[in-house]
């Protein structure tokens, strides 16, 4: 992070001490980069979040949280239950028959989804004709075919010896393989199916730095799906595996980051909630939902919240958020420009080398364009933010002088980014106020020459709506 010490200094503070964060700025002073470093410096997430059926009250599902160990020994335990993958040859012939893999005719194997031999074109499964059909010789193969589809399995079960003794066997499809289950794992299974059925929520392998910034109510806090079938047990899904998790519950033992803080509007509510509870419950957000009559209390949101605003937008924060924030954490303004010396100067030297190799479309920078770059940095310190001998730090907008340039270099065929190609993108990268500027001296004075005539004549606010400095004086 180039510039922003005291930030960064902080930003390691709150990782280690489990503070909240806000960070106040300009756009592009890199206050998104800030919140991802703070989130390299946490520990791995150690707690799976799970939902589990509740057979009491269906519509009322239970949470169960789970540590890395205890997830690491079920999935060994899990595996051990999933029996064995073999190729359909390996099989006796009789399983790879009923299971549809092999041709009961011709002898060849293909897969299960072919319900007829690519080879002799006929069922792969054998069925008698039903005795005594007088529409045999019209029909037959029609109910061959029909029943020869209907006669294909997806489980068989079976024995077998070993070690002098016999056991039960299972063999299942499992996509172009078969999968057998011996008579551990079948038992396995049968003792994992005691449990009640649970889905995984927050996985134990995951990213601790969540992204929520422009987050619906729904993708922030969480919802439960709709069922066409109203979670009816034969025809519907089940409520506990209609529940899907909000950030807010994602970010559990990581960082919750959202910029442009003010735009939640009334969301933010929510926000300190789950910052006060660290549990936050789930239900459904649809009054038209089958989901809706769906909650699932006490889901874990246990994570360190960092916003970001602009300078402007810094009152739309909603007050007790704020007080939330600075009676936890942090509130950082950051820097704007940066001292101009040698130490600095390479910093944005440093930069450049960047942006051009992340872009990876421009070619490298010569050393007068570079020069150049560090000099329009000192310019804009000092215009923009009244930064005598100063650097800015307003690199996004760095960055787009320096793409600005390298399009330039390209499309002329030059192998280096030139000082001419600097000087060319510092007149086209403006803003578009600054063109306006440029063009018509003033904000105002661009807007009376804008306007048609026919929005002059219907709109008695655009006549009196002029600068008193300006060379117009209404409109005539």
């Amino acid at each position: 992070m180039i510039g922003q010490d005291d930030a960064v200094n902080l930003a390691r503070v709150a990782a280690s001490q489990r503070r909240h964060f806000l960070l106040v700025g300009p756009p592009g002073t890199g206050k998104s980069m800030i919140a991802q470093a703070l989130a390299l410096h946490l520990p791995v997430p150690d707690e799976e979040i799970r939902v589990v059926h509740n057979p009491e009250n269906p519509e009322r599902p239970l949470i169960e949280v789970k540590k890395r160990d205890e997830v690491l020994k079920e999935n060994i335990e899990r595996e051990g239950a999933e029996g064995e993958l073999i190729d359909p040859k390996e099989a006796p012939i009789n399983v790879a028959e009923r299971l549809g893999y092999k041709c009961v005719h011709c002898g060849i194997y293909s897969s299960p989804k072919d319900r007829v031999c690519p080879k002799c074109s006929r069922p792969k499964t054998s069925v008698q004709q039903p005795l005594g059909n007088p529409f045999g010789d019209l029909l037959g193969g029609f109910f061959e075919m029909t029943l020869g589809e209907l006669g294909g399995r997806d489980r068989v079960t079976t024995t077998r010896k070993r070690f002098g003794q016999e056991e039960v066997v299972v063999y299942e499809r499992a996509g172009e393989m078969i999968k057998i289950l011996d008579q551990k794992a079948l038992e396995k299974r049968r003792l994992m199916e005691k449990d009640s059925p649970r889905k995984v929520l927050v996985r134990i392998n995951r990213q601790p730095f969540v992204l929520a910034t422009g987050a619906s109510e729904t993708e922030l806090l969480g919802d439960v799906k709709h069922d066409p079938y109203g979670g009816h047990p034969q025809l519907g899904t089940a409520p506990y595996e209609r529940v899907v998790p909000g950030s807010i519950h994602e970010a559990h033992q990581g960082v919750l980051f959202i910029d442009e803080l003010p735009q939640l509007g009334i969301l933010q509510r929510y926000i300190l909630t789950a910052m006060q509870e660290k549990r936050f419950p789930i239900s459904g957000r649809n009054p038209q939902s089958a989901g809706a009559s769906v909650r699932v209390d006490n889901v874990p949101c246990d994570f360190i919240f960092v916003g970001a605003c602009n300078i402007q937008d810094l009152p739309n924060i909603l007050s007790p958020l704020r007080s939330r924030i600075t009676g936890s954490g942090y509130e950082v303004l950051v820097e704007v420009a940066m001292e101009d010396n040698d130490r600095n100067r390479t910093k944005i030297v440093q930069f450049v080398a960047q942006e051009i190799a992340v872009d990876k479309r421009i070619p490298p920078a010569s050393r007068e364009a570079i020069k150049m770059i560090i000099e329009e940095s000192r310019r804009r310190a000092k215009e923009i933010d009244n930064r005598d001998h100063g650097l800015t730090l307003r690199l996004r907008e760095l960055g787009g002088l320096i793409r600005a340039a390298g399009d330039l270099a390209v499309m002329e065929g030059s192998g280096t980014i030139e000082g001419a190609h600097i000087a060319k993108a510092i007149k086209i990268a403006k803003s578009a106020e600054q063109q306006i500027k440029d063009r018509y001296g003033s904000y105002y004075a661009a807007q009376a020459a804008d306007i048609s005539e026919s929005q002059k004549s219907q709109s008695p606010y655009h006549y009196w709506n002029y600068h008193p400095h300006d060379d117009r004086q209404g409109y005539k």
